[in-house]
């Protein structure tokens, strides 16, 4: 059997329920099903609507979406520049090792370059240490001084009160 390349390209909207099943997916692996609400209606309109606000890029293999990153645009105050921020990234099981991880995310890095962004940023669970290994490996610099500060839900709505 002739293993076949895999196609990167940017997601249309036909793939939208495939990635809303890999994050169904990637939320098994990090143990947060209880927070997952996306649906391919909820995701669809804020990858395709009038105001887009994420972008993503998928590996195709044979017809059938087996990564996927989606990411989008923040701003550096200290360098005045837009960067790329991935939000997430999850090669399906039977693909990994394969380099589809390393290709989105040099495909990521390119777009980064290319718009004349200043920073590619992500973030990554503590327990991982694999993909901390990996993204290492890669040339990114894990801050170990920074955390991720979060408010969502009901916590939110008062928040904003």
């Amino acid at each position: 059997m002739t293993i076949a390349e895999p196609l990167l390209r940017a997601a249309e909207p036909r793939d939208v329920p495939a990635i809303v099943s890999l994050i169904t997916e990637l939320a098994e692996f990090e143990k947060l099903t209880h927070l997952l609400q996306v649906t391919p209606e909820t995701l669809h309109p804020h990858l395709f609507g009038p105001r887009p606000v994420v972008e993503a890029q998928v590996a195709e293999v044979r017809g059938e979406v087996v990564a996927f990153a989606l990411y989008f645009t923040n701003f550096s105050t200290f360098l005045a520049k837009p960067g790329l921020y991935l939000e997430d990234l999850y090669v399906k099981p039977a693909h990994r090792g394969s380099g589809l991880g390393k290709r989105l995310l040099r495909r990521l890095g390119r777009i980064a370059v290319e718009r004349g962004y200043g920073r590619f940023e992500w973030s990554v669970l503590d327990w991982n240490v694999n993909a901390i290994r990996f993204y290492e490996q890669m040339g990114a610099t894990v801050m170990p001084d920074w955390r991720i500060c979060r408010v969502t839900g009901e916590a939110l709505q008062a928040f904003a009160a």
